[in-house]
């Protein structure tokens, strides 16, 4: 029988119920200033801020930040980064203290850069394409056999690949 442990956070990190549990407690937490925008997916929260309100990004923070102590929460300020999204004549406002600014960042699996463009995106997506090609092309050479049904799911393809990289660099 497992010993008893005393969870002191109200949202257990690496738990099944995770973030499930996540989405619960975070049904309550809005955004301060309208046109503001807070997304929440499993246990990730993006707050959108339109350059109009850009100087209300600092109260939305803090208002995240009360909300996250009030349900015994952590803001992990390792993960929270900033990215502003700029045009020729558009300035960003000046970066926070305490949270990284960057020129992109990947939510919800899509990669979105500073000029909000799919460049960065489509780029990734052609590069992890490229490696798969070259693996499945590297398994046949080695015997895997044409019929799909021998095919691996598409999620070990990268963990073959990076097998066969191993291989490639022993020899």
């Amino acid at each position: 029988m497992s010993a008893f442990a005393c969870i002191s956070a109200s949202v257990v990190q690496g738990s099944a119920i995770g973030p499930a549990s996540y989405v619960i407690t975070a049904a309550d937490l809005r955004p301060v200033h309208s046109g503001n925008v807070i997304i929440k997916y499993a246990d990730d929260t993006y707050l959108v801020v339109p350059a109009a309100n850009d100087d209300t990004c600092d109260e939305e923070l803090k208002h995240i930040q009360a909300w996250a102590d009030d349900n015994n929460l952590r803001m992990n300020a390792v993960k929270s980064k900033s990215r502003g999204a700029r045009g020729k004549s558009v300035q960003l406002p000046p970066p926070f203290p305490t949270i990284e600014r960057v020129s992109k960042l990947t939510a919800l699996g899509v990669i979105i850069n500073d000029r909000l463009t799919s460049t960065d995106h489509v780029t990734e997506l052609l590069v992890s394409c490229t490696e798969l090609v070259y693996a499945m092309r590297a398994l046949r050479t080695h015997g895997l056999p044409h019929q799909s049904n021998y095919l691996p799911q598409p999620g070990s393809f990268k963990c073959i690949y990076i097998s066969l990289c191993k291989q490639c660099s022993y020899v």
